[in-house]
């Protein structure tokens, strides 16, 4: 039976019982107060136990929070014995009652504490600040992976598509949030109000970001766009102070040339794909006129790659050229096709974040630029190279197959002539 809990949490509130501990002046410890939230205390006053842990756990220093997590992760584990022998009486009996019993044994009682826990108002966000302090642990104390995977379970659940809200991202937008769009660009770095001004105030560019009902004033992810009319090579195009806007009916290519993540602690739950689909419906929409999607993409790990690449026989000395910045286009263009083309995982997918992002959602990779990002970042990234990935609406349901059943990757005739092309001499080489 559902239980209702605004019922119970007003009756509270309304009938505060004489003697009862409330907030601060509950002494109890943190885990107890745990405790008390699953039990019978917590059917009646969840509302009040859930924030008063949620407080309490903001005065905590990091030995406490790691206290916190630790019984988390040891003391609300899953009873693996009883699990098993309910799973057994099940196999044998089939009945509904042995299924509701294998289906509590299976979860771990710290879910159904997080899950009371957000019943407060803000509870959605601090949870979601909370396992920033998590992942931060995580690193030291690898055993506390079975908490963030009840974490990311929760939070995949209660940041579902059919929770997520588009919202455009203009010069108007409150400036509480444009505040988070600068601080959270992590592609080309925003200098300023006149930088914001450039891609949100003129008609043809866009900004578009998810958010959730329970943080309205916090973008979760999002995209900028411009709309043009020749494929993007080089950022510096799109974001000069001196250029010409167009009218955005001229614009017959929609370019994507930043995507942000906005919370750490929903790392590992992906909005990306389900983001740019969306934001090409609204354009598509609003724009008939469009009819190529496409993106200039940073490479970030290229260089990482290039640096254990220079002993190779064939093209060390390129690597060692591109790392240098001394290399001719052409070279920084055929390394950087080799790297997204041959650099992969041991589970055969490549190496580099955003190929995988991109290629993952159905893309092509279609055309590398070199010299196109001639930031600091761009430089120690990939030597200054950048890549477009072709979204044709006709294949990306194909290619995002291929992609994920045989790590597939649809490539261009341009780039993959790139991968093989001839390098530039080795300097002995050249003659005197």
């Amino acid at each position: 039976m559902q239980r209702n809990w605004f019922l119970g949490d007003l009756l509270d509130q309304l009938f505060e019982r004489p003697g009862k501990k409330r907030g601060k002046d509950d002494k109890r410890s943190i885990s107890e107060l745990c405790e008390a939230l699953l039990s019978a205390e917590g059917e009646v006053s969840g509302f009040a136990l859930a924030s008063t842990i949620l407080d309490r756990y903001q005065t905590l220093d990091d030995p406490e929070k790691l206290d916190f997590f630790a019984y988390l992760n040891d003391q609300l584990e899953l009873d693996a014995d009883l699990l098993s022998e309910t799973a057994r009486h099940y196999a044998e009996y089939r009945s509904v009652d042995l299924y509701k019993k294998l289906s509590e044994a299976a979860e771990p009682k710290r879910q159904e504490l997080l899950r009371r826990l957000n019943q407060p108002s803000g509870a959605t966000q601090e949870l979601v600040a909370t396992r920033v302090d998590l992942l931060r642990f995580l690193k030291s104390n690898p055993e506390l992976k079975r908490t963030d995977v009840d974490f990311v379970h929760l939070l995949r659940s209660w940041f579902n598509r059919g929770f997520l809200v588009l919202k455009q991202i203009s010069w108007d937008t409150p400036a509480r949030v444009l505040d988070k769009i600068v601080a959270h660009e992590a592609v080309h770095q925003i200098h300023d109000l006149d930088d914001l001004r450039r891609r949100l105030f003129p008609p043809d560019r866009r900004c578009f970001a998810f958010f959730h009902p329970s943080m309205p004033d916090e973008p979760l992810i999002f995209v900028e766009v411009a709309l043009t009319t020749e494929i993007p090579n080089a950022i510096d195009v799109l974001l000069s102070e001196v250029r010409e806007p167009i009218e955005p009916e001229q614009a017959t290519i929609a370019a994507f040339y930043s995507i942000s993540n906005c919370q750490r602690g929903l790392t590992g739950i992906s909005f990306g794909n389900l983001l740019i689909k969306q934001v090409v419906t609204e354009l598509s929409r609003e724009l008939p006129g469009l009819d190529t999607f496409v993106t200039l993409s940073p490479i970030p790990g290229v260089n990482r790659w290039l640096a254990g690449e220079t002993g190779h026989p064939e093209h060390g000395h390129a690597a060692e050229a591109v790392l240098a910045g001394t290399a001719p286009p052409q070279d920084v263009r055929a390394m950087a096709a080799r790297y997204l083309l041959l650099a992969k995982r041991e589970d055969g997918m490549p190496l580099d974040p955003v190929a995988r992002f991109h290629l993952g959602n159905g893309a092509e990779l279609h055309e590398l630029h070199a010299g196109a990002d001639p930031s600091q970042n761009g430089r120690s990234q990939s030597g200054g190279a950048m890549v477009n990935y072709l979204y044709d609406l006709k294949k990306t349901e194909r290619n995002h197959e291929e992609f994920v059943a045989h790590a597939t990757i649809e490539t261009s005739r341009s780039v993959r002539a790139a991968s093989t092309a001839v390098l530039a001499a080795r300097p002995e080489e050249n003659p005197a």
